[in-house]
Parts: C-alpha cells; sequence; structure tokens
C-alpha cells in the first residue's frame, strides 16, 4: 500500500513515524520538542500557544521525513481544551494537563447536575479537573469575556487535523478523543450539548465524531488525514490490544486501562469509560499512588534511584516478612479515600529491615494496580493478559512481582513511540479503506510490539497470599472502602 506516518504531539514535544503501511515497520523518525516556556518553580505550563504545537511538528518533520508518505494520522495530549471564537481564532492559549485551577469548577459541576451518579450515568465519567468539561466551567467563572466570545470547542488531535487540511469548514473527531471531554457518551455514542451549556454558560460548535477508519479529509497536496485521537488511545491502537488485553501504566500515578466490547457507567466514579480508536470501549482506572511510593520509600531509605530499591528489594522475600505497606501517599482514587494517608502495617522486630520495607514498596505499589483490575473483572471486563507500562516496568523487582499478584501473563513492551505507532497504524487504515484494499470494521494486521512476556507459573499461589496479607490490611485499616 505505501508508506504512511504517525505523529504525536505529547505535552512536551512531537514525534513523528514513517511506517510501511502493510507491515507497520518503522523506516524513518522525526523529533522535535515544543517551543513552550517552563514555569517558574518548574512543572508543565497551564495555559499553551496551539501554533507551538504546530512550529514543533513542522521541526519535527524537516528534512524531507514525510517524502512519499500517503496518509498522516494524529495522536495527541488528552485533555488540551482549545476554544476558538466565531471567525475560528483562538480565544485564549489552551488549557492543558491536569489543571489544578479547575478543581472547584469539578466539584460544582458535579453538584450541578445532581451528583456524581448522573455524571456516570450520563457521559460515562465524573468530572475532574484535567477534563474539557471541567476547563469550561473554569473559563465561565474566571474570564467570563473569553467564555461568552468561545463559539467552537476543538481538542488538541482535533486542532491539528483542521490546521493540517488548511482549516476547512468541517471539523472533526474521533470517538476516542470525544470520549474524554465529559460532554460526549461512550454508551450513547452521542454528544450532550446541554452540559456544555451547563459548563460554559451557552452552547457552542462541537466536531463531528467520524468512525475510526474514516477520513478527516484530504490535504490540498492530496494527502490523506485520517480521524487522528486521543494519545491513550493511539497508545493502546499501537500496541495492538484487543479483548482479553489490559494496561496497567506506572507513572507517578497509575492506570488501567483494558479493552471491552460495551461501555460501562460506574456511579462510583472509580471507571472512566472512554472509547477506543477501533470502535470497542476502553474502561479506565485510575490510582493517585504507583511509581511515587516507590520514590517515597527509595528516599527513606537514603537510596539514590529505583534501580537500588530494586536490587534491595529482591534481597527480600513475596510478603516482605509481614510488612504491608498501603501506598495512599497522596490520599487515593482507587479505593475513594482522597483525604487519607499512607500505613505501614506489620512491624515486627524480624521485618524492621531496609530490604523488607523495599520488598513492601513494590508489592504494596503493585497490590493497589491489582486492586484497580479488580474493579474491572468485577464489572466483566476479561482481564488475561496485561501489558505492562512506564520505566519502572523494566525493574527486576516489579517483573519479578507483577504476574503473581496480578493473576495474569505479564506483557513489557521494549520502549517504542507506541502513540505515534498507533496514529500511523489508523493512517494506514483509513488509506486502505479509502483504496478498497481494507475492510473499514478490521484494522491493518501490523506485528506486534517486541515484548519480553513473564508467567505467573508456580509462583502464582504465593502472590495470591500476598495479596491477601495486603487486603486484609486494607479491609482493617479502610472497612468497607473497596467495593466491587
Amino acid at each position: 500500500m505505501g508508506i504512511v506516518a504517525g505523529l504525536d504531539s505529547s505535552p512536551d514535544f512531537t514525534r513523528i513515524v514513517v511506517c510501511d503501511a502493510d507491515t507497520g515497520a518503522v523506516l524513518r523518525q522525526g523529533y522535535a520538542p515544543h517551543p513552550v516556556d517552563t514555569p517558574e518553580g518548574g512543572g508543565r505550563p497551564s495555559d499553551v500557544d496551539p501554533q507551538a504545537w504546530l512550529l514543533s511538528l513542522g521541526e519535527a518533520a524537516g528534512g524531507g521525513l514525510l517524502e512519499g508518505v500517503q496518509a498522516i494520522g494524529v495522536s495527541a495530549q488528552p485533555n488540551a481544551l482549545v476554544p476558538l471564537d466565531a471567525q475560528g481564532g483562538t480565544v485564549r492559549p489552551a488549557l492543558v494537563g491536569g489543571d489544578k485551577r479547575a478543581q472547584v469548577a469539578a466539584a460544582d459541576l458535579i453538584d450541578s447536575l445532581g451528583g456524581r451518579e448522573a455524571w456516570a450515568q450520563g457521559v460515562g465519567c465524573v468530572p475532574q479537573a484535567a477534563q474539557p468539561v471541567t476547563k469550561l466551567r473554569w473559563l465561565a467563572k474566571s474570564e467570563p469575556e473569553n467564555a461568552r466570545r468561545t463559539a467552537v470547542l476543538l481538542q488538541a488531535h482535533d486542532w491539528l487535523v483542521w490546521q493540517l487540511l488548511g482549516r476547512p469548514v468541517r471539523r472533526t473527531t474521533d470517538r476516542g478523543g470525544a470520549s474524554g471531554t465529559g460532554y460526549w457518551s461512550a454508551g450513547s455514542g452521542a454528544y450532550r450539548p446541554d452540559l456544555v451549556e451547563l459548563a460554559l454558560g451557552h452552547q457552542a460548535m462541537l466536531p463531528e465524531v467520524i468512525g475510526p477508519s474514516d477520513a478527516a479529509g484530504t490535504t490540498p497536496e492530496g494527502l490523506l488525514i485520517s480521524a487522528g485521537t486521543g494519545e491513550t488511545m493511539a497508545a493502546a491502537f499501537g500496541l495492538g490490544i484487543g479483548l482479553g488485553d489490559a494496561v496497567v501504566s506506572l507513572g507517578a500515578s497509575g492506570s488501567v486501562m483494558a479493552v471491552h466490547p460495551e461501555a460501562l457507567a460506574d456511579q462510583s466514579g472509580m471507571i472512566t469509560s472512554l472509547a477506543d480508536a477501533t470502535g470497542m470501549h476502553l474502561p479506565v482506572v485510575t490510582t493517585l499512588n504507583a511509581v511515587r511510593a516507590l520514590r517515597g520509600a527509595a528516599e527513606l531509605l537514603g537510596l539514590p534511584d529505583l534501580e537500588s530499591l530494586s536490587e534491595l528489594a529482591m534481597k527480600s522475600t513475596p510478603g516482605a516478612h509481614g510488612l504491608v505497606l498501603l501506598p495512599y501517599l497522596e490520599g487515593e482514587r482507587t479505593p475513594s479515600l482522597p483525604h487519607t494517608a499512607g500505613t505501614l502495617a506489620g512491624l515486627r522486630r524480624e521485618s524492621m529491615k531496609p530490604e523488607h520495607l523495599a520488598r513492601a514498596a513494590f508489592e504494596g505499589m503493585l497490590c493497589g494496580l491489582a486492586d484497580a483490575l479488580d474493579v474491572l473483572r468485577g464489572r466483566g471486563v476479561d482481564v488475561r493478559r496485561i501489558f505492562l507500562l512506564g520505566q519502572a516496568a523494566e525493574l527486576p523487582a516489579v517483573q519479578a512481582a507483577a504476574p503473581a499478584l496480578f493473576g495474569a501473563q505479564v506483557v513489557v513492551p521494549q520502549p517504542a513511540d507506541y502513540a505515534a505507532i498507533g496514529a500511523a497504524r489508523q493512517a494506514a487504515w483509513a488509506l486502505g479503506v479509502s483504496q478498497g484494499t481494507l475492510d473499514p470494521r478490521t484494522p491493518p494486521a501490523w506485528q506486534g510490539a517486541a515484548a519480553q512476556v513473564l508467567e505467573p507459573g508456580d509462583e502464582l499461589p504465593v502472590g495470591q497470599a500476598v495479596r491477601q496479607q495486603y487486603m486484609s490490611v486494607r479491609e482493617q485499616t479502610h472497612p468497607g472502602a473497596f467495593r466491587v
């Protein structure tokens, strides 16, 4: 079929991969950071001029990178809201990231619709500070003049696709991106304009939601642009996950998502019901504490890095001599304990050794993520294989404990630009459908991610005993907080 490109515009940079449309083999790559100033005190900015995304895209594509490319897919950071005026100009810089300014607005919105259950039933998720719907409420309250001028709402990948196509009258998005807005329901497949009005104070134009294999359009030069999608959905598509698969991401916080044939409404708010890039669904459960629990343990033990913590933990044994860490260092979302703190239980003279605390930190993190997996399993989600992502996935202490604690085969993919690869795969799908060589319901069968495969094997009973030890401490400390 030729060659296609996928670009991933993350919060910090643009990556582009050029792939063989038939096999998915990566032929060329490009990279450029976003020209964005770091705020005083560090961290990421909450407001970004979208032109920065275009500038880094142009730089990443330099040197003839896209020569011969027939189609492009776009993946971009989730939750980046681009408010436009009636003429298509940006009303203000894009609101990006987990914007703490919007925390009050989230609580405000939850109450305005009648509580968490009303939101869960309506759009499959309960408003959080990062979501576009919450940012709209913040805009209405904090910048009323900008809110009044806002006539069109786009997310980052919608805006980039629109720019690549030369800013046509038609603006599009996909199910995956739309499902994270807080005003589109993955269950019904429809927008809730009333929620836009509830948040912003008036109606606004929303992009047309097109199908996974549809093209958003063709550039004047004849380059086909696919629907595009959010970074999470693109990474799942690039990894090639399907029914029976879950992805556990180890960042400072953790997340567990799985492919499921239907949307899951969850009144507790533990499940965010997203759509994927193939026509299926991606229920997601988040924990607030993952690698941050490891970093905290390393600092407590005076260790320089996580590799040292892992090495120390491997000197202990499963169960850490009865030492259990509930890693709720920032409060916790799963279970819902926003104001709690972490707990270290099982202290006895023989367990008070550095290696046991190190082991308890790894087991506590993984058991917390196993709790998140149980939320999905408890709703009928089939989980037979778990993809483990993040730098911490490479640590020996994680790989030794994860399969038995999760009770499933664990796959650790080699590091790669999976979101960009997923965007390229989407481009190949749209190109194949336009040429009549691919079925609009069946994506191209690209080679899977190169990966290390870990089986629970004989360690499964040991892992389940460790898990039981953790659950007992959790239930004694926070009775009834966790219900699947």
